[in-house]
């Protein structure tokens, strides 16, 4: 990406990034639960708009790992790419309307793509649901091709939110949210610490993401704030609690050839895209 790239990119950030888009945003999350429609199909449209400033998506190939229901299925597909979600749960590609023509079942520590071949790879609080966050986001990176882009955001354990719906008292220690949680409701939470929920923070994945030579870092910044707040991602400590939720962007360096990649054997019995 050139100083000039850099400089529109920024530009364009400013106009999106606003604190209006902050504040519908969060109100919609406050409807999440009660509500799933209205949020995720708003946060799928800001997702295409957000990885659009980084990329141009019309006529790109975008891998959607955990894809779950179709809403981001729907913005991406608008916005002239080529979606494809992944999802462990095939019943979950329908729940927004989608069908499951031209999703794929698997998992993703081992994505069943040829290494390579995606132009985007994509992820929307996934990464916390992982118990081996490294090995998730090292298949996105193996799967894009080189140059292409790398789109990451979760919820770091310790934001307000880092419980799911456990929180705040996950503050307190996973386990005892938990059982707080199954008390007052008579059943166990959906996102059930170190079962379906994982504690991830901000500051592993830009370590991860520095000491991998594969990718460039090329924005970091938490997803829901205005422009002006980026800075909270520079503060260690600070960061895992203020930023909400985290987005990672990154750039597939030249590093090797996929043919070379394939040669290793780490492409081995999987399908190809």
């Amino acid at each position: 990406m050139t100083a000039l790239d850099d400089r529109t990119r920024r530009a364009a950030l400013r106009r999106f990034a606003t604190l209006r888009r902050s504040v519908t945003l969060f109100r919609a999350f406050l409807v999440e639960q009660t509500d799933p429609d209205h949020f995720y199909g708003l946060l799928a449209a800001d997702s295409v708009r957000q990885v659009s400033g980084y990329t141009e998506l019309a006529g790109r190939t975008v891998l959607d790992v955990g894809g779950g229901p179709g809403y981001f299925a729907t913005g991406f597909r608008a916005a002239g790419a080529w979606y494809v979600g992944l999802d462990p749960d095939v019943g979950d590609f329908s729940a927004g309307g989608e069908t499951v023509s031209g999703m794929l079942r698997g998992s993703g520590t081992a994505l069943p793509v040829r290494t390579g071949s995606v132009d985007v790879t994509f992820s929307s609080n996934v990464v916390e649901h992982v118990a081996d966050p490294p090995s998730m986001l090292d298949e996105m990176v193996r799967v894009t091709r080189p140059g292409g882009l790398i789109f990451v955001s979760y919820t770091p354990w310790l934001s307000p939110w880092g419980g799911h719906e456990t929180a705040p008292w996950h503050w307190l220690g996973g386990h005892r949210a938990r059982r707080r949680y199954e008390r007052r409701h008579g059943r166990p939470p959906k996102n059930r610490f170190q079962e379906t929920l994982f504690p991830v923070s901000i500051s592993d994945t830009l370590r991860w993401a520095r000491g991998n030579g594969d990718v460039e870092v090329v924005d970091a910044l938490p997803r829901y704030h205005p422009w002006w707040a980026r800075w909270v991602i520079r503060v260690p400590g600070l960061r895992e609690v203020a930023a909400w939720n985290f987005v990672l962007v990154l750039r597939r360096s030249a590093g090797r050839r996929p043919d070379e990649v394939a040669k290793s054997g780490l492409t081995g019995g999987r399908v190809a895209m």
